[in-house]
C-alpha cells in the first residue's frame, strides 16, 4: 500500500501521457513528432516513469519498442484513464455552454444512407452548433476496434444474434428486415406476387458469400429451393447497390430502413416478393461497457430512440 500510494504520488499525467504515445507509435521519434518535443525530452520521461515505479516498461525489439508485461498493463489502464478525463472535459464544457460539444460516431454504411440522416437532421435542429464526426465502420474487418480503443463514443450498426461482445453494451433500435429491391425502371416494376425463382435468371447484386450477410443471403435461395444465383457484381458496397439497382438492369436485397428513408429519391421499388422467411437484421447502439457516457452522446442516442420509434410506428399503421 505504501509503494501504491508513494507511486499514485509521484507519476506525472504528462510522463504517462508520453508512455502511451511511445507504446502505440512503437517509437520514441515517432511519439516525440506527435507530441511535439524533443526525443531527449520523451526518453526522460519514460526513465523517470521507470525509475518511479521500479520496473521496465519498455524493451527494443526488431520492430521497434514494446511494451513489457508491466508497460502493457499500465498502458491498457492509462487508456482508460486519459479517456475518462477527456469525457469529464467534455462534460464541462457541455455543462458551461449546453448549446456547444461534440461527438465521435462510428456507423455501418447502410444504416448511414437510411437512419442516420434522419437523426442527424433532428439532432442537429435542437443542437446546431454540436459538432459531429461520422465514421464509416465496417464489423466483418474492424471487430469494434474503434470502440475499443475509444476513437469513437459510439457505434450505430447491424449486430449478429446473439451478441456475444462481453466488454460492450448493444441496444437495439430497429428491426431491419432485408427486402428485395429493383429500379422503378425496372420490367419488374409492377409485377406482383413474384417469388425468388422468378428473378433467378437476373443481374443480381449479392454480397461477398464468406460474410454474415452473404451466408444469410445463400440461406434464401437455398430454402427457396433455388441454387445461389451467378452474381453479376458481389459487394458490401450500399452506395454501388443502390446506384446500380437504380439503373433497372439489376436486383438486389437491402435493408428495409434504407427503402423507409431514402428509396423514393434514390429512384428504387421494393419487389413483392414471397420469401421462406423475412430476413431480419438488428440496427443497435453500441457502447463500451463500464464507460460513462457524455451528455451529448446520451442526447444523441435519445434522438436515435425517437426516430426509430416513429418508423416502428408508421410500419404498424401501415399493416392496420
Amino acid at each position: 500500500m505504501q509503494y501504491t500510494d508513494q507511486a499514485r504520488r509521484r507519476i506525472k499525467l504528462r510522463d504517462l501521457h508520453i508512455l502511451l504515445a511511445v507504446a502505440l507509435r512503437g517509437s520514441m521519434a515517432k511519439a516525440a513528432a506527435e507530441l511535439a518535443i524533443s526525443q531527449p525530452a520523451v526518453s526522460r520521461a519514460i526513465a523517470d516513469l521507470e525509475h518511479e515505479l521500479g520496473l521496465r516498461l519498455l524493451d527494443r525489439s526488431r520492430n521497434g519498442i514494446e511494451p513489457t508485461p508491466y508497460g502493457r498493463a499500465l498502458v491498457r489502464r492509462g487508456l482508460v484513464i486519459f479517456d475518462e478525463l477527456a469525457q469529464g472535459l467534455q462534460e464541462l464544457e457541455f455543462l458551461a455552454d449546453p448549446s456547444a460539444g461534440q461527438l465521435r460516431i462510428g456507423s455501418a454504411e447502410g444504416v448511414a444512407a437510411g437512419l442516420l440522416p434522419a437523426v442527424i437532421s433532428r439532432f442537429a435542429r435542437r443542437h446546431p452548433r454540436i459538432r459531429l464526426n461520422v465514421t464509416q465502420t465496417v464489423l466483418g474487418t474492424t471487430h469494434y476496434s474503434e470502440l475499443r480503443e475509444r476513437r469513437i463514443d459510439l457505434l450505430l450498426g447491424w449486430i449478429p444474434a446473439p451478441f456475444a461482445e462481453d466488454d460492450l453494451v448493444a441496444e437495439p433500435i430497429l428491426s431491419d428486415p432485408r427486402v428485395v429491391v429493383v429500379g422503378r425502371q425496372s420490367k419488374w416494376g409492377r409485377s406482383s406476387n413474384l417469388r425468388l425463382a422468378d428473378l433467378a435468371d437476373e443481374a443480381w447484386i449479392l454480397p461477398p458469400p464468406d460474410t454474415f450477410l452473404g451466408s444469410t443471403t445463400a440461406d434464401l435461395f437455398r430454402e427457396s429451393g433455388l441454387g445461389v444465383p451467378a452474381a453479376s457484381l458481389t459487394t458490401l458496397s450500399i452506395h454501388l447497390c443502390c446506384r446500380l439497382a437504380a439503373t433497372g438492369n439489376y436486383v438486389t436485397f437491402l435493408p428495409s430502413s434504407i427503402m423507409q428513408f431514402s428509396g423514393s429519391d434514390l429512384g428504387l421499388k421494393v419487389l413483392p416478393v414471397k420469401l421462406p422467411r423475412v430476413p431480419v437484421l438488428s440496427v443497435a447502439v453500441v457502447t463500451l461497457k463500464n464507460r460513462t457516457l457524455s451528455p451529448v452522446a446520451e442526447k444523441f442516442i435519445e434522438c436515435i430512440r425517437e426516430v426509430s420509434r416513429s418508423v416502428t410506428g408508421k410500419a404498424r399503421a401501415r399493416k392496420s
